[in-house]
């Protein structure tokens, strides 16, 4: 079937992509994974790429396109060679987003011009100690100064991908306390500078996977915000949060559609080269039978992810939709990676092979963003159960 998503602008940009992976990533891949995160000065190639800017208006350097098709591509480039751009997908996944919806013009001068360039990296931190999934039982407060010139931020964050490198995060506090009707009241959203005296990074935790993309916690100590990096509106910040869930979740069911087709990928490669019994492993009817099985499903998963892209793209993506979307895709790549995995036999438990470390890097896709189990939630109240 022949897929009709990109057009031939994606089709040349994969091409570029797929040289500068093949130059400035792959030969020290193995080096960013020993050293558990991509070096900083990685991130300004990036921006020279031209990665940030796509989504940013052009009068601030971006190329001014309003699409998740190029960032579509980039998740199979990236997938296809079996490497990760560090932390810098929430850069534009995650905190982007946000920018363009909340920023005031004066905010946006300031922000999107090093953004592109990635002078300034950008994170987002809402995950607490011991709250997880329940953001409205975050603790970390943000309170106005007498003057009013200034919040004073306290408290702590965990899980931040691309925490260490981060420039500048969006962090979610309590700017005022929750009401009996409403949890969810009282949080807003600051475009924290980490330079800031009473900002710290803490442990960059060792993860399953996704081991070059740097993870950590945050500490804020009466760190003092200009009133100038508020984002949007006092006490609505949960509410900015859910518009962007659709956009986060289809990002994490195209990355799993697209690892599950890079597995297939490399098991096909692997049975051709490897012999047993003085044949290739692809002689088997057993392995043309599980490839076969696994083709079928990521060519499910690529029409269901495709379909939720043009959806994006045009607005029309629902929270509901994404949510299905990104159950499907994970729930595909978990058993598709597994199955291409066992292909590999012994080896396939190895690190040095690309099916080994893609495992571990999808395992988290059906946690993140809204666990599997939420996704079946949001789904079931959909359909009205």
């Amino acid at each position: 079937m022949r897929r009709t998503v990109f057009n031939e602008d994606h089709e040349a940009f994969r091409e570029t992509l797929r040289a500068f992976i093949e130059a400035e990533v792959v030969p020290v891949y193995d080096e960013w994974f020993a050293a558990g995160q991509a070096p900083r000065e990685f991130y300004y190639k990036l921006g020279e790429l031209g990665i940030f800017g796509i989504n940013v208006p052009e009068e601030f350097g971006g190329a001014g396109l309003d699409s998740h098709k190029f960032e579509a591509v980039l998740y199979e480039e990236t997938a296809r060679a079996g490497v990760q751009f560090g932390g810098s997908g929430v850069h534009v996944l995650l905190a982007l987003p946000y920018i363009k919806m909340l920023a005031t013009d004066e905010q946006k001068k300031r922000y999107l011009p090093k953004f592109v360039t990635g002078e300034e990296m950008w994170a987002i931190a809402m995950t607490e100690p011991g709250t997880g999934s329940d953001l409205a039982g975050m603790k970390s407060t943000a309170k106005l100064s007498e003057d009013g010139t200034h919040y004073v931020l306290n408290g702590a964050k965990t899980f931040i991908t691309g925490g260490v490198h981060a420039d500048r995060v969006i962090v979610c506090a309590r700017t005022s306390a929750p009401t009996a009707e409403d949890r969810r009241h009282g949080i807003s959203l600051f475009a924290v500078d980490t330079k800031s005296e009473g900002y710290s990074v803490g442990r960059k935790l060792d993860k399953l996977g996704l081991k070059t993309s740097d993870t950590a916690e945050l500490a804020f100590v009466d760190v003092k915000v200009p009133v100038e990096d508020l984002l949007g509106e006092e006490n609505k910040g949960f509410y900015y949060l859910g518009h962007n869930l659709a956009s986060e979740r289809w990002g994490i069911a195209f990355g799993a559609y697209a690892q599950a087709k890079a597995a297939v990928r490399f098991a096909k490669q692997y049975v051709q080269e490897r012999t047993v019994f003085g044949k290739p492993v692809a002689h088997f009817q057993n392995t043309k039978f599980e490839l076969a099985a696994c083709q079928a499903e990521v060519d499910a998963a690529e029409a269901v992810a495709d379909r939720a892209t043009e959806a994006l793209d045009a607005g029309e993506l629902t929270p509901a939709e994404a949510a299905s979307a990104k159950l499907f895709c994970t729930e595909v790549a978990h058993r598709v990676i597994d199955r291409c995995l066992q292909l590999h036999g012994g080896y396939g438990y190895m690190n040095e092979y690309p099916i080994a470390r893609l495992y571990a890097d999808n395992r988290v896709n059906r946690i993140y963003g809204g666990t599997s189990e939420i996704m079946k939630s949001i789904i079931a109240k959909d359909m009205g159960l």
